[in-house]
């Protein structure tokens, strides 16, 4: 008796595939895991602890860490609690990167499809406005502004983002460059559609996988900046924190008190290192000709 022949198996869809080849990559896995925790924990933990960020302990100043206290991560000179202080600051500095990266993406993306799909004139003027901005020292300008406008939350997220979004358009450029001569596009064109809406709904999401590649990849760069700026005193005001100032601020007393460097930079390092480990993760799933 014949066997009925097998039925074929449905198609894998490419977005299935990059998730089970980033499941398989243990690295990328664990590390956004870990950004997972981190975020929460810097979200809510906050609002569990017995301490204010701000509220200061004149009985424990300078307290060195400890199980046997209220403040198991010490204390700063002013008796403020390490621990609500490095959460709290984690919060802010993970808010400064998300939200300077998804403005510089944004605007990088938009620019750069713009420029690649018109060609011509448009593409060398808006070219020409990037190579300009490229020109000038980045971290410089960005102290400027800060230095000029304040250094409010969101005036720092957008001095940040002023200058962050030029690498974006030129990857998002050479992409475009290719997917207008892609037959579905000439088709578009064809029959009609505008070019406004061909970069709307044919040149931009053919692009994800770049965008949620180079967002990765940015977030830890805009992090290291606003620590940089904090460092620099330009960052973040008092009372409110972020890694950045606790590490500048640790770094003037690490040899009487080093648990005031040691644990805001930990938790920089490790969340930088975890962005970078999710992107190469994300880069290997979208883009396996890449590994």
């Amino acid at each position: 008796m014949s066997t009925p022949p097998s039925q074929p198996s449905a198609p894998r869809s490419p977005w299935r595939d990059a998730r089970d080849r980033f499941a398989r990559n243990r690295a990328a896995t664990v590390s956004g895991l870990l950004l997972i925790l981190i975020t929460f924990v810097c979200i809510v933990g906050p609002w569990l602890l017995p301490h204010a960020f701000d509220s200061t302990d004149w009985n424990a100043m300078a307290l060195a860490p400890g199980l046997t206290n209220s403040h198991w991560w010490g204390t700063d000179e002013s008796g403020r609690d390490l621990l609500v202080r490095c959460l709290m600051g984690g919060r802010i500095s993970l808010m400064v990167g998300i939200l300077a990266t998804l403005s510089s993406v944004a605007l990088g993306t938009v620019w750069g499809a713009t420029a690649g799909f018109l060609g011509g004139f448009a593409d060398q003027w808006m070219m020409r406005v990037v190579d300009v901005l490229y020109a000038v020292p980045y971290l410089l300008i960005a102290i400027l502004l800060v230095t000029v406008l304040g250094r409010d939350f969101y005036l720092v997220v957008l001095a940040i983002t002023a200058f962050s979004w030029m690498d974006m358009a030129r990857l998002v450029r050479g992409q475009a460059l290719s997917l207008k001569r892609m037959d579905y596009v000439e088709a578009a064109r064809a029959i009609g559609v505008s070019q406004a809406r061909i970069i709307a709904t044919h040149i931009v999401p053919n692009l994800l996988g770049l965008v949620v590649i180079y967002t990765t990849v940015t977030v830890p760069a805009v992090i290291l900046t606003e620590s940089v700026l904090s460092f620099l005193g330009l960052g973040i005001q008092e009372p409110m924190t972020s890694w950045g100032v606790l590490i500048q601020e640790g770094a003037q007393t690490m040899e009487v008190a080093p648990w005031l460097l040691l644990f805001p930079a930990a938790l920089l390092s490790t969340t930088l290192y975890c962005f970078n480990f999710l992107g190469d993760g994300l880069r290997d799933a979208l883009d396996p000709k890449d590994r």
